[in-house]
């Protein structure tokens, strides 16, 4: 399989290439040149197969032609150790809960399926000169965490985490800046949009990529957001298992860089059977907005309850486009068209967020965090007659502990493996949202 930029401007590069460099030379995001449909007694057979096979059989879709079978199996195996049930919450609204890896968020699967797959790509340059692979990641809260667990004690592989001071949780922050080892925090003074640009721009000089090898782990590299789509055809399989026609489902999405939703518009591109989807936001609305225009008009993110959603530029909505324009064929108003045939918005204050969790807890016992909360409400709030519908519940709620009490009045425990994080000292590495301070300061590394 080949991989083409969404600018149009770099060459075509391979899936090892695609993976190791993260970004292409003329800053697109990378695609694959077609998308391969599923044949139709895959999905006859679904419900009776399990999350692993599943998953297995969509890898070898995506990833099949570069990557031998055995192996394959084994990188599948190896990230996939967790399951990710879907919850009735009520009548025809279902919770499917991705937080059940090891840092209690969607984005495990992603990281440890990029991170077993530079594993492999890379075996045979370890120890050569120039060979150590240097990742870099901004997050707003849980890519960070997941990328670092996903990477640590890799051999081969250092990975910065660049996080927005004082805009993630506090559990969230433990998760990546306690680990030490082969992983580097960098407590970025600005918002996720800022760590978001220091990575873009680290990609772009020549002089700091003489230096170092250089990737990216957030969504914006193929290895990390493609896998995330195994998450749908689970839960397309287990609501068919419980009898549900999957010609009904509707599936929302919290949404903040959007590589979470994408990788499920891919899946959908291959044939699995979802009606339409729903993209939720908190007050970053640029893609609500865009829906409702057809104008996209990134702005600078503001702080909020979900803090996770916190993007104001969101990079995946350029595969989006190029997905709908068909790689530029169709018009704009064409694009537009497609897009929002498919796809609607919502968008939720913190007020209407927290007003959304008390009043889930109170009519179900159900226990939202404030991303899950935008899918769940976006869900009720458009779910028509007939349809059934699947919000994802992206983190566990003990990730907002504060948050979640406060506004619920409880006292959600805390999973040991969240209460492990918490002991650890933090250790990070202060830094301006200018990219010549960043710079130089990898350039020492």
């Amino acid at each position: 399989m080949k991989y083409y930029s969404t600018n149009g401007k770099a060459p075509m590069a391979d899936l090892e290439k695609a993976v190791v460099k993260g970004l292409a030379e003329d800053k697109g995001l990378y695609m694959p040149e077609r998308i391969v449909k599923l044949p139709k007694a895959f999905f006859d057979d679904m419900p009776k197969m399990t999350f692993l096979d599943i998953a297995y059989n969509v890898a070898a879709n995506f990833f099949g032609e570069d990557v031998d079978m055995d192996g394959l199996q084994e990188l599948v195996y190896d990230t996939l150790r967790f399951d990710c049930p879907v919850v009735k919450v009520e009548e025809n609204i279902y919770s499917l809960e991705l937080f059940h890896g090891p840092t209690l968020a969607f984005k495990d699967v992603g990281a440890r399926f990029m991170a077993r797959l530079l594993q492999y790509f890379t075996k045979s340059t370890r120890g050569k000169e120039n060979s150590l692979i240097n990742v870099l990641v901004a997050t707003s809260g849980d890519t960070g965490s997941a990328v670092a667990n996903g990477f640590l004690g890799v051999e081969g592989i250092h990975v910065y985490v660049l996080y927005p001071k004082g805009k993630v949780s506090p559990i969230q922050e433990c998760q990546f800046t306690t680990l030490g080892k082969n992983i580097t925090a960098i407590e970025v003074d600005g918002v996720f949009d800022d760590c978001q640009a220091l990575v873009k721009a680290a990609f772009m000089d020549e002089e700091l990529n003489r230096h170092m090898r250089l990737t990216s782990a957030n969504s914006i590299n193929v290895a990390r957001f493609l896998p995330q789509a195994f998450y749908y055809f689970n839960a397309v399989a287990r609501l068919s298992a419980l009898g549900h026609q999957t010609s009904d489902i509707v599936m929302c999405v919290p949404s903040g860089n959007f590589g979470n939703i994408c990788s499920a518009l891919f899946g959908h591109q291959m044939g699995l059977p979802i009606k339409r989807f729903i993209a939720a936001n908190n007050a970053n609305d640029v893609f609500y907005q865009y829906l409702q225009t057809g104008k996209y008009n990134p702005k600078a993110s503001i702080q909020t309850l979900a803090n996770a959603m916190d993007v104001g530029d969101p990079s995946n909505f350029a595969r989006i486009l190029n997905l709908y324009s068909e790689n530029g064929k169709l018009s704009a108003e064409e694009t537009h068209q497609r897009i929002t045939s498919l796809i609607s918005g919502a968008t939720y204050s913190d007020e209407q967020i927290a007003e959304t969790m008390r009043q889930c807890y109170a009519d179900t016992g159900y226990v939202l965090d404030p991303h899950g909360a935008c899918g769940y409400r976006a869900l009720k709030e458009n779910l028509q007659p007939g349809e059934v519908g699947v919000f994802c519940e992206t983190a566990h709620p003990a990730k907002f502990k504060e948050k979640v009490d406060q506004i619920l009045g409880t006292d959600i425990a805390i999973p040991e493996r969240l209460q492990a994080f918490m002991k650890g000292e933090k250790q990070s590495v202060p830094m301006s949202k200018d990219f010549s301070s960043f710079k130089s300061y990898l350039m020492k590394q």
